[in-house]
């Protein structure tokens, strides 16, 4: 079939067919998808157990609850942020902080507190290496910003997240720290470890067809909010990593990898300095709060 019969053929399922009032916005996407697809299926000579092989990777994916994970992994959460990073630019928003991909691990409701937190609960502090971190959260004119929320959780030392894993304590390295009278914020944590995809999920089973790996380097990742700024979902990768500059989920940016000092002795640790500068809200500019599921403790 030609593009035209097909677009043809897909309007008639899609449209025409309706005996009832349409979600207008629901109707346009679910036409431009399925005929993409028709297309794609016409072009490529994919056949009917190749689909329907695809159709089952889709169920098996939703019953791993991996969707937010394949999202990232296929590049999709990434390119969402490019169209956001370019409609602020439109609008004239630059200078910020970069954003990057918020992943599926966030949990809603951790403990707060102002200025100051400690994320870890204690039971790997003989493996780990301490970890401080602190800096300012600034407005869109390069102010301190007191009473912003940082929102804050990284993975443990086996690479997994408070909530989703049952052996950790309740917000295990998660917290929120309003800024104080001087917008700073800090922390004391420890040093996170990267992690890989589940080797039998979903998503690792399309990376291995596709000739990838699934591993993300040691993160950290933030919701950063104020009155009348920008939400800024954002992360900051650990220098060193093996994986800084290949991260499954393309989320490493420039911007982002901040310098690691350290500090050896009795009280050896490591310190990490970043400061979160916002964008002032603006109506020109789409939301920058997305709208999605998310866990709630």
């Amino acid at each position: 079939m030609t593009h035209t019969e097909i677009d043809a053929l897909v309007k008639h399922w899609i449209v025409d067919s309706a005996t009832r009032p349409a979600n207008p916005r629901v109707q346009e996407i679910v036409l431009r998808l399925m005929g993409d697809l028709c297309k794609a299926i016409e072009d490529l000579d994919i056949q009917p157990s190749e689909v329907w092989k695809g159709l089952e990777y889709l169920t098996f994916t939703g019953s791993r609850n991996e969707f937010g994970l394949l999202a990232p992994g296929i590049g999709l959460e990434r390119f969402l942020d490019i169209r956001a990073d370019e409609a602020e630019a439109k609008a004239g928003l630059t200078g910020g902080t970069p954003r990057t991909i918020e992943g599926p691990l966030y949990v809603a409701g951790a403990p707060e507190s102002v200025g100051y937190a400690r994320l870890d609960d204690g039971t790997e502090s003989e493996q780990a290496e301490v970890l401080f971190m602190q800096g300012t959260v600034f407005d869109a004119k390069g102010k301190p910003l007191p009473n912003a929320k940082v929102e804050v959780w990284h993975a443990n030392l086996m690479g997994n997240y408070s909530f989703f894993d049952k052996s950790q304590s309740a917000f295990n390295l998660r917290r929120s720290i309003i800024t104080d009278e001087q917008g700073r914020y800090r922390f004391r944590s420890i040093m996170p470890k990267g992690y890989a995809c589940p080797p039998d999920g979903a998503t690792q089973q399309l990376l291995d067809q596709l000739g990838r790996h699934g591993n993300r380097p040691a993160h950290i990742h933030f919701f950063v909010t104020a009155a009348d700024h920008r939400k800024l979902t954002t992360q900051i990768n650990i220098d060193g990593d093996e994986y800084l500059w290949d991260d499954f989920a393309f989320a490493s940016r420039e911007g982002l990898v901040p310098a690691v000092k350290r500090t050896g002795g009795a009280e050896a640790h490591a310190s990490i300095d970043f400061d979160f500068h916002l964008l002032q809200e603006v109506a020109a500019a789409p939301s920058a709060e997305v709208q999605r599921v998310r866990a709630a403790a």
